[in-house]
């Protein structure tokens, strides 16, 4: 190799190491929601590891998807805006997987808490429930934040142990956001909101779907 050849050789590599370091250094838990910087649609999609029910590893690698995927990040099952928005869902989400599409939601509970937690409509919904408790996949795509001393406190008065529900002492929780991700691992079509109370729709999930992925590119 020549010495030109073996200068490109070093800058590309130390491209790549700056572009990663970059990338690990934004993967931090924010002092508030309205601090955090979740990624955005355009971007490449992160890879992490969530756990199922039974405490086995999931893995998701944006490098190797078989079909598009959608996730799901929700706060737990004690949220009932988490339990209302999972329940509106309902309809859409077979028809999603139908068209060839994964679904997964993620929330911070603790994998032997992800059924029990569900409340109300959304009791008993056969969804794939991933628990990301530990926040690897919600500080990868920027929506992991930590929560004040006053709202833990408030929090555990109104009987939501935040600990007890993740089994972690981390005090954090994600922004509610979806995330579609194209086979590609690009982020087609991102939506999140500090304001937990604020979710996206049924219909304009739908829709932005629909206008992204049309029914012959799923």
């Amino acid at each position: 190799m020549s010495l030109a050849s073996r200068r490109a050789a070093a800058t590309a590599a130390l491209c790549s190491f700056l572009i990663l370091g970059a990338s690990a250094a934004r993967a931090e838990i924010a002092a508030s929601a309205e601090a955090a910087s979740p990624l955005a649609a355009g971007m490449a999609a992160p890879a992490f590891t969530a756990r199922h029910a039974d405490g086995s590893d999931f893995v998701f690698d944006p490098g190797a998807l078989e079909r598009p995927a959608l996730l799901i990040f929700y706060r737990g099952g004690w949220c009932p805006y988490c339990n209302a928005h999972l329940a509106e869902l309902r309809h859409v989400v077979p028809e999603l997987e139908q068209r060839g599409m994964n679904v997964h939601f993620l929330s911070a509970d603790a994998p032997e808490n992800l059924a029990s937690a569900l409340r109300g409509d959304a009791e008993g919904l056969d969804y794939t429930l991933l628990s990301d408790a530990r926040l690897s996949a919600a500080e990868a795509f920027g929506l992991a934040f930590r929560v004040s001393d006053n709202y833990y406190r408030q929090a555990k008065e109104y009987g939501v142990d935040l600990e007890k529900a993740s089994g972690e002492t981390h005090h954090a929780l994600p922004i509610p956001a979806a995330y579609l991700i194209d086979s590609q691992g690009t982020i087609r079509f991102s939506h999140s909101n500090p304001d937990y109370t604020q979710r996206l729709s049924a219909e304009e999930l739908r829709a932005n779907i629909d206008t992204l992925l049309p029914p012959s590119q799923t």
